[in-house]
């Protein structure tokens, strides 16, 4: 019993520090690095919040049993999330095509066409990397952090 407490509490805490570590990251980047986030960035952070509403709701739950699935939803969530960055990751990459309103559209036709075609794109576009480390996006470190992240306490909560 005490060690499944402590698997429970590891999990717990490992569900609730990751994503507020990348929410935090992410708002910093938005508000002190001036990089606005694109709309799949925008689904990437809604999955890390959905996570943190589970496992919050995990912590509420600890002593009266409901603690490990709100804990394995929470982990879920920030796999979703880790799925929506990798996707985000391919469409930066230009291995395939993102979703038409966030990525650039091709151009052709007249010039008028062009013009209205160019001002009806959003600003911040989902295939442009707005910022990289050794090669590596935002959203592609949110796609290994959380992946690993949400497999291992998965994995633990999984594992009794």
């Amino acid at each position: 019993m005490r060690y499944d407490r402590a698997v429970l509490g590891g999990a717990g805490a490992l569900l609730t520090i990751l994503p507020l570590a990348l929410l935090g990251s992410a708002l910093g980047f938005q508000y002190l690095g001036g990089l606005a986030p694109c709309e799949m960035c925008m689904w990437q952070r809604w999955a890390l919040v959905g996570a943190l509403v589970f496992a919050t709701a995990g912590w509420m739950g600890f002593r009266s049993g409901t603690a490990r699935p709100l804990f394995m939803l929470a982990a879920l969530a920030v796999l979703a999330g880790a799925g929506i960055a990798a996707f985000h990751v391919g469409v930066e990459q230009h291995w395939w095509k993102g979703i038409t309103r966030c990525a650039a559209a091709a151009t052709s036709g007249s010039t008028a066409d062009i013009i209205s075609q160019v001002l009806a794109q959003p600003m911040i576009r989902c295939d442009a990397i707005a910022w990289s480390l050794f090669g590596i996006s935002m959203a592609g470190y949110n796609a290994i952090i959380s992946g690993f992240g949400g497999g291992y306490a998965l994995w633990r909560l999984i594992r009794r």
